[in-house]
């Protein structure tokens, strides 16, 4: 074998082994897409249960026609201009140089300054997020009635004045924290507190507003009642929104799975709400997951990598666990 043929051979050899590692990263990279996807429409359907329990007991006060236009038209709405526009506006204010097309393209992009700018500006993003959630599980721990599917959950909702103390100190230890890191980090901690409250007012204000909207007495027009669920489901779609970027940074991949997540659960919504319902610890699971997705969010914006598979995998783990328990205890 002459030298020029041992070379060549070395080459080629170099050149297969390079395809065949483009080749695996490529599978592994649509491979982390599809569980990413799956574990934002799993958390998506989760995490808004109690919102389709009102759309169903609203819906059953409405005309045939009326129903069917929300569940086209109002689905259209709830995908493209609240999952979708959401996600889009947060990371276009969060990284304001990438620009409107840019936001929404940033993650499929091969611009090293591009994936910059988001590493950059994506903490103050992660910690906002992170803040909210936190605040969110222990609300429902220490404050909403519940069916108790763990011993402690008991025990912190006897004590539930605790609430404003606990989240209160949280929010005092972020801001001392970061503040002498980045005064934009604080900052973000505050807007995820304040967010919180603001929307928990109006999550309040929904439910009131139900109790009225089913009631034989209500005069109220099937297109009021449908732009009164557009508003709620826009309220609690932000826990959703919010928790989907412990997932990824990627809109689209947010809008396909959040956007599933939401057409399965209008479907569930037509004729499958009275069974969903006996699943009875499904809340516990969406806010577990929640508590944890909030850590994560946290814990990247502190520097600390999660690899992007841990999300949707405790997400998994943690709503079967509660689905076999509910399983159990309502012998389904």
């Amino acid at each position: 074998m002459n030298y020029t043929t041992f070379i060549n051979k070395i080459l080629l050899t170099i050149i297969t082994i390079l395809n065949l590692i483009m080749y695996n990263t490529y599978i592994m990279q649509i491979g982390t897409m599809f569980i990413t996807v799956l574990g934002l429409c799993l958390f998506e359907i989760i995490s808004s249960i109690d919102n389709a329990v009102i759309n169903a007991e609203v819906l059953g006060t409405m005309g045939r026609k009326a129903r069917q236009w929300f569940l086209l038209w109002g689905f259209l709405f709830a995908v493209f201009i609240v999952r979708g526009l959401l996600p889009w506006v947060i990371i276009w204010v969060t990284v304001p140089s990438l620009g409107p097309i840019g936001s929404l393209t940033a993650t499929f992009s091969n611009d090293p300054s591009i994936h910059l700018a988001i590493e950059k500006a994506s903490p103050i993003l992660l910690l906002g997020g992170g803040t909210f959630l936190i605040f969110l599980f222990f609300h429902w721990l220490f404050l909403e009635n519940k069916n108790f599917g763990l011993r402690h959950e008991r025990f912190f909702q006897k004590n539930g004045t605790w609430f404003f103390a606990v989240v209160s100190i949280i929010l005092a230890v972020l801001v001392w924290y970061t503040i002498k890191i980045n005064p934009m980090l604080a900052f973000a901690a505050v807007i995820g507190s304040t967010a919180f409250f603001i929307t928990h007012g109006f999550k309040e204000n929904a439910e009131k507003g139900e109790q009225s909207l089913v009631s034989s007495d209500n005069k109220m027009s099937d297109l009021s009642k449908i732009l009164y669920l557009e508003i709620i489901d826009a309220t609690f779609s932000i826990d959703g929104v919010l928790g989907a970027f412990a997932f990824t940074l990627s809109v689209p991949l947010i809008i396909l799975g959040n956007g599933l997540g939401a057409y399965i659960l209008r479907r569930l919504t037509i004729g499958n709400i009275d069974r969903i319902k006996k699943y009875a610890f499904l809340k516990n699971g969406a806010m577990y997951s929640i508590f944890i997705l909030g850590i994560v969010m946290m814990l990247d914006a502190f520097g600390i990598k999660v690899p992007s598979y841990v999300s949707p995998l405790v997400t998994f783990i943690i709503i079967g666990f509660f689905i076999i328990k509910s399983v159990k205890y309502s012998k389904i």
